[in-house]
């Protein structure tokens, strides 16, 4: 497992020991980089290829007679292209690191092809921050939505509200003008009759 706690400085941790090294985690590797531990080493290399955009793998590695112990660790890019002439078999890309344990214990880049025989990914740091300035995008319209549906929501119950209060309205006006009427055709009648007695 690996972290980088922004600061240049990688973390590490396998089969329960914890380890820091001071690498710029934005540099690229160079002949005679060292780290404090092979894990520091390949976290790095994954860092720098994950930057880069492409996959690593593991080439080589070799144990010392003695103990057993890994003292040498080619990483590679997992990518290649594809030879049209030959057939279209896949040629594998030329992109590595050497990796070697001096007798201090710590680990020495002896060897360092930078350069791939076919076209990397999209960076992929890049993508992640375009990614996260989407991700934050989304979330600040998605809050604004919010926002605006619940404006919404209050906006229409005061307009059913002011409809409900115009229709009781126009019913007490229609119930008045009937009374009106009433009392007009009641008048009338009563003119009428007042006049058919003279």
């Amino acid at each position: 497992m690996e972290v980088d706690d922004g600061n240049g400085r990688l973390e590490t941790s396998a089969a329960g020991e914890q380890s820091t090294c001071d690498v710029d985690t934005n540099q690229e590797p160079y002949v005679g980089m060292d780290f404090e531990s092979e894990e520091a080493a390949r976290a790095f290399y994954n860092k720098y290829a994950k930057q880069e955009g492409f996959l690593t793998r593991v080439l080589s590695s070799r144990k010392s007679e003695r103990d057993r112990s890994i003292i040498s660790r080619g990483l590679g890019c997992r990518g290649g292209s594809v030879n049209r002439k030959q057939d279209g078999q896949r040629e594998v890309c030329t992109a590595m690191i050497l990796l070697k344990r001096e007798k201090s214990g710590r680990w020495v880049v002896r060897k360092f092809v930078r350069d791939h025989n076919h076209p990397l990914v999209v960076q992929l740091q890049k993508s992640r921050r375009i990614i996260d300035e989407k991700d934050r995008k989304i979330q600040e319209l998605t809050a604004e939505l919010r926002v605006k549906k619940r404006l919404s929501s209050a906006y229409r119950e005061q307009l059913l509200k002011l409809m409900k209060d115009v229709e009781d309205h126009n019913e007490h006006l229609r119930t008045k003008v009937e009374l009106v009427f009433d009392n007009l055709r009641e008048f009338e009648a009563k003119r009428k009759e007042v006049s058919d007695h003279k």
